[in-house]
């Protein structure tokens, strides 16, 4: 049982020094780049996850207006913000 451990012990640090993560944090971490992206960008809006094209929009035009270059933001905010509205609006389903 000991040795058991000591093996479990020993592929845990050698994962942390060759992979700079513990395989713990490796199981932890199954969202995917798109999901968080996703999540990113709702909370850059301050949107839900159920919000509607009108909705999404009107929080861009918002974000837009407190972040332009003219009002002390700069152009990189706005990219960032021009980038969360065309993830999510790509999301929303057409209406028909």
């Amino acid at each position: 049982m000991i040795r058991l451990l000591v093996i479990a012990a020993v592929i845990a640090l050698g994962c942390k020094l060759a992979l700079g993560k513990w395989p713990w944090e490796f199981l932890s971490a199954r969202t995917s780049t798109h999901q968080q992206a996703l999540r990113h960008a709702r909370q850059l809006l301050g949107v839900s996850a159920e919000a509607s094209r009108q909705e999404v929009l009107d929080a861009h035009r918002r974000l837009v207006a407190s972040v332009h270059p003219d009002r002390g933001g700069t152009n990189a905010q706005v990219h960032e913000a021009n980038a969360a509205r065309d993830l999510l609006i790509g999301q929303i389903p057409p209406s028909i």
